[in-house]
């Protein structure tokens, strides 16, 4: 009887190199990728395009599935804690090994593969963490390492016999140097170099994630991307303002605007189109924010400039309001236009609170 596995893939070497072991032993086999809106991958690819890559060249089908809410409930309670950011990473591998053994239930597949390298994460590939996860996940003996499986007790697969354990490996650590070379021995070419990972993981975003998460518990997925972007600087009134560093920026930060938030940029002069994010925005707030775009762009060194706002478009296909009285409300603004001093911008860059 062939027997189904469910691999685990991200389209790294690793996960390749999983794949390809358990198709060289003849086991049938389907990917699995998770995405979240907390992947960083390179400037030319994403998780997702390398999985899909890596599945076309093996003739194998893929699952891709979306695990950003999992990690966004994961962050909220943690039970096993965080890492150095806001990484809860066992909470978030034992939510996405739950997931997919649920999957493979129901696309009758017998066991589930994947790349991980005893000891080569810190938080969630140390042996007693890989015993959390397999145990708490539901899938106790059904998770097969084949770059790690002799440091393992064998697993159900390899008791039965369904796998050979002679064929797989005992790498550990973070060094690449064995996956390249086994890469090699087994023909597996055209691979990325290690990039990427978890934004979690990355202090500053993690800051401005707790920041956002406590305005907004379930924020949409145009906030959690628009927090890669620019500076972010806080107002007195505690609005979060962001002001992009160049133009590829700028055009992303307007993309990722949302209903409540306003824009602003300084007329007659080359720079930044801010966004001040949230709604409800105050006097205070639209001043110190139009002080700070005139401060980041061309006008820097004038005595005064004419900065411009407007709200955000509400939905797709509706306009901006026309010309006329302004609102205290962002939802019901029209665009309306203050002369700021950029030097109060540069004191402000200094004072507010910023990350």
């Amino acid at each position: 009887m062939k027997r189904k596995a469910l691999a685990l893939l991200s389209g790294g070497l690793d996960s390749r190199l999983a794949v390809k072991m358990m198709l060289e032993q003849g086991i049938e086999v389907e990917g699995l990728n998770f995405v979240t809106v907390f992947c960083t991958c390179t400037a030319r690819s994403s998780c997702k395009s390398e999985a899909r890559k890596a599945a076309e060249e093996y003739g194998i089908p893929l699952k891709v599935l979306n695990a950003t809410d999992e990690i966004l409930e994961a962050i909220g309670d943690p039970k096993h804690g965080f890492g150095r950011g806001l990484n809860p990473c066992l909470d978030c591998r034992i939510s996405m090994f739950r997931r997919a053994g649920k999957y493979m239930k129901e696309t009758g597949a017998d066991f589930l593969v994947t790349g991980e390298v005893w000891g080569e994460r810190p938080m969630s590939q140390r042996p007693d963490a890989m015993a959390i996860i397999e145990k708490e996940s539901g899938l106790a003996g059904l998770i097969v390492r084949p770059l790690s499986a002799h440091l393992f007790e064998p697993s159900i697969p390899e008791r039965e016999g369904w796998i050979d354990r002679d064929k797989m490996m005992a790498i550990s650590g973070r060094s690449r140097k064995p996956q390249m070379q086994l890469a090699h021995e087994l023909g597996v070419n055209d691979y990325p170099c290690p990039a990427g990972g978890c934004l979690l993981c990355d202090k500053n975003f993690a800051a401005r994630l707790k920041h956002l998460l406590q305005e907004d518990p379930k924020p949409a997925v145009a906030e959690i991307q628009a927090l890669r972007l620019g500076r972010l600087i806080f107002s007195s009134e505690g609005k979060r303002v962001m002001i992009p560093r160049n133009e590829d920026e700028t055009k992303r930060l307007i993309a990722l605007a949302r209903p409540g938030d306003l824009l602003m940029s300084a007329d007659g002069h080359m720079g930044p189109t801010a966004v001040i994010k949230g709604g409800d925005i105050g006097e205070a707030t639209l001043r110190e924010a139009a002080a700070l775009t005139a401060r980041y762009g061309q006008g820097r060194e004038e005595e005064s400039v004419t900065v411009a706002c407007w709200p955000a478009v509400k939905d797709e296909g509706t306009q901006p309001a026309k010309e006329g009285e302004i609102s205290a409300s962002v939802e019901t603004m029209t665009r309306q236009t203050i002369s700021v001093s950029p030097a109060d911008g540069w004191r402000l860059a200094d004072s507010l609170e910023r990350e």
